[in-house]
């Protein structure tokens, strides 16, 4: 699915990398827990998350994760926006809970 297909189904706003809407995203994961995204994560995945903090992108790095939404209609702190910045992971954010964004994505075919 690409990731232009995920900002319209999640009504999202684009944070980082409105250039990078034509990447394909294989798989989700919806996880607040970092250790969970490392151990059970697969690359090229888009993950959905409500923690903001720079570790969320540090944690996407090493799981090649393509792109993050952050769901609730949380934004990122600054910090975290430079670091997706210089790491060119795209961000988006969303006003949907994270069991709906997991539960629209699921509808629409991004396999988990």
């Amino acid at each position: 699915m690409k990731l232009k297909s995920v900002q319209e189904i999640l009504e999202a706003e684009v944070i980082v990398g409105k250039d990078s809407l034509s990447i394909e995203v294989k798989n989700g994961c919806g996880s607040d827990l970092m250790s969970d995204v490392l151990a059970y994560g697969k690359p090229n995945s888009l993950l959905l998350t409500g923690l903001t903090n720079p570790q969320v992108i540090r944690t996407a790095e090493m799981a090649d994760i393509s792109a993050i939404v952050f769901v609730r209609g949380k934004v990122p702190p600054k910090e975290t926006i430079a670091l997706a910045k210089e790491k060119q992971i795209p961000i988006l954010t969303t006003q949907f809970s994270m069991l709906e964004s997991c539960g629209r994505l699921y509808q629409e075919g991004l396999l988990s």
